[in-house]
């Protein structure tokens, strides 16, 4: 066998979609050549990462019951002759087509959710990055949260939530505004120890949602309650900033 030949047929032999006779022709040459050789182990590294770590989306029950409805709903429109036997084939045609319109809408959805959120996170990080720079983390410095809350008055077109959290361990440093996807954000800032924390704010939209990751060894957690999404960012270990997470959102809840 060639080379070119072998290559050809690797995804299916890794697929185990070859025949037996195919199959033992690959076989035979990927023990002889290590370029074959070293093409199959990139493809089966491959196929493995991509299995580790693809993200899968089950369609809600919303989308399920649809599709249900307008299957049945094809089969009740057909002519009583034709009904008692299967379906014609435009029938089964037009359900196939209908089912992967919906399903391709729903995944254009979610992957653009993503995108976004990658998107959105990779500017945070960036920002929180440039305010670690000698002068850029606070325009207003103060732990007191009626000096910092007042400041953005006129500023920005929200009144950020600045609640108290020194009890908690994390006291309020400043805040100050910074320029976000698009947007004046302003910024709360609050540290632990010797670490800093930002927190941006924002009205929430439909494609904003609950998010956490890391990113270039920052930490990052998104949640959007009563209309605004927020975004907290640190290099404090993920154990501490979920816990910051939490006395933010009780200490803010319906306020």
């Amino acid at each position: 066998m060639r080379c070119d030949n072998c290559r050809e047929g690797l995804d299916a032999y890794i697929d185990d979609e070859l025949p037996a006779d195919e199959r033992r022709e690959i076989d035979a040459h990927l023990s002889d050549c290590a370029r074959c050789g070293d093409d199959h182990t990139t493809l089966m590294d491959t196929r493995r990462l991509l299995r580790k770590h693809m993200v899968r989306y089950q369609a809600p029950d919303v989308l399920r019951a649809r599709v249900r409805a307008a299957v049945l709903q094809l089969g009740t429109d057909t002519a009583p002759a034709r009904r008692a036997s299967r379906w014609s084939w435009p029938s089964w045609v037009a359900a196939g087509l209908l089912i992967a319109a919906t399903s391709s809408a729903l995944t254009a959805t979610l992957l653009h959710r993503r995108d976004t959120s990658d998107v959105v996170a990779g500017e945070v990080v960036a920002s929180h990055i440039r305010s670690l720079m000698p002068g850029h983390l606070t325009d207003v410095v103060s732990t007191d949260q009626h000096n910092v809350k007042p400041w953005f008055n006129g500023r920005v077109d929200l009144s950020p939530a600045v609640p108290d959290l020194s009890a908690q361990g994390f006291p309020l440093q400043g805040g100050r505004l910074d320029y976000v996807h698009g947007r004046a954000v302003p910024v709360v800032v609050y540290g632990r120890r010797q670490h800093v924390i930002n927190v941006y704010e924002w009205p929430a939209t439909e494609s904003d949602r609950d998010w956490h990751a890391t990113r270039n060894g920052y930490h990052l957690i998104a949640w959007t309650r009563d209309g605004r999404t927020h975004w907290a960012v640190s290099d404090l270990n993920d154990a501490e900033l979920r816990e910051f997470v939490r006395a933010f959102s009780d200490a803010t809840a319906g306020k």
